[in-house]
């Protein structure tokens, strides 16, 4: 075993401090790095080994945080992966795990149930930020007061969940002409026929078509092309170069990878997944399990962000010849 090896044999011999974390990562260096900016961020490290501890016979006690270094994706270490998933979805345990581009596709895959930071080849920084959000999501969920790093961690998070709920308000509230009344949509699925006698009858509006896909990745291309003239910091969007790319895919019966809905995002991989983590807790978008290999996992839209799109698109009345 060496310096970096090592497991607190009990909860007492322990550092006095609020929140514990666990380190699994292959490469001893990296496993020192880690063991830093854990104790930085004010964790206690309670074990510090190489990836195949996880693979016991018996299940381990995690920690409040795990964090797991797997830049391959051998059979070994997403069985590992599995595991440790399954587990902390049942403790509530905190997972941050970083990996590769190349491996990116079957580590998304094994991570279903525990909501995971994913961070792509990740910089000591970004290793850093995710341990302030997780930090941040643990102490928030205490009834304590909140250090000032906390809440500006959670004030980050909820600026971002309150864009996304704005547009969802926006495309749930479109109007409609009928006659000589403007009507206000209460819901997508539903319209108010307002013509007949008796009183209003409620009655199921017919979704408009999703949008030639011609036309979305046009808009797509031209969204891209910003960068040859401007810093591409300055249009940052990418849930919606997400919703563009995904709402052309469905239209044109194809399915969307991970890592190919990362690039269409136009943001870094690390930052990519945190949006299509916010975008699936807001029911925008969905997991699709590859019917042929299980540990293979699409991302699509739901039906409910589907209708938002076909709407928005109806609404905006943009002929697709235009774009011929």
């Amino acid at each position: 075993m060496t310096h970096t090896d090592f497991i607190y044999s009990s909860a007492s011999d322990l550092p006095a401090a609020s929140l514990t974390a666990s380190i699994f990562a292959d490469r001893a260096h990296l496993r020192d790095q880690i063991r830093d900016d854990v104790a930085a961020a004010g964790l206690a490290v309670r074990e510090c080994t190489a990836v195949p501890a996880l693979l016991t016979s018996e299940l381990r006690p995690l920690s409040e945080v795990v964090l797991l270094d797997c830049p391959r994706s051998d059979a070994r270490t997403l069985a590992a992966l599995l595991q440790l998933d399954s587990q902390a979805a049942r403790a509530g345990t905190c997972l941050i795990i970083s990996t590769s581009v190349a491996a990116l596709e079957d580590v998304f895959a094994c991570c279903d149930q525990s909501a995971p930071e994913i961070l792509v080849d990740p910089s000591r920084t970004d290793r850093v930020l995710a341990l302030g959000r997780v930090v941040g999501r643990i102490r928030g969920s205490r009834v304590r007061e909140l250090s000032e790093l906390d809440r500006l961690a959670l004030l980050r998070l909820t600026k971002q969940v309150g864009e996304i709920a704005q547009r969802l308000e926006q495309f749930g509230k479109t109007r409609r002409i009928c006659g000589d009344k403007e009507l206000r949509l209460e819901s997508p699925s539903q319209v108010w026929n307002g013509t007949t006698g008796g009183g209003a009858e409620r009655l199921r509006s017919i979704r408009p078509a999703l949008p030639d896909p011609r036309l979305v990745r046009r808009i797509i291309r031209q969204r891209q092309l910003r960068a040859r003239y401007f810093e591409e910091e300055l249009f940052g969007d990418p849930a919606w170069n997400m919703l563009l790319d995904l709402t052309a895919a469905r239209a044109e019966h194809t399915r969307v990878s991970v890592t190919s809905l990362c690039i269409a995002s136009g943001a870094p991989p690390t930052t990519a997944l945190r949006w299509i983590g916010q975008m699936t807790e807001a029911g925008l978008f969905q997991r699709v399990q590859d019917d042929t290999d299980r540990r293979r996992v699409f991302i699509a839209l739901t039906d409910r962000a589907a209708d938002a799109m076909a709407r928005y698109f109806d609404e905006i009345g943009v002929d697709a010849a235009e774009f011929v």
